[in-house]
């Protein structure tokens, strides 16, 4: 399974998505994403082990 990081222009970290259905939802609800990169394996095993990605959006 793959999850996304999704980046503002400073490139701060937003939001993390399971899926890119997830990021459409942040965009149309106005979130300031402009760009999205795909975690590395190492990466997305912490969101697995910590939860729903969605837990790191306050928005959801």
């Amino acid at each position: 399974m793959t999850f996304y990081t999704c980046l503002d222009n400073k490139g701060d970290v937003i939001a993390r998505c399971q899926t890119k259905e997830d990021v459409a939802v942040l965009q149309r609800m106005g979130r300031p994403i402009a760009e999205v990169k795909a975690m590395r394996k190492e990466e997305a095993v912490v969101c697995s082990l910590t939860g729903s990605p969605s837990d790191f959006n306050e928005d959801y």
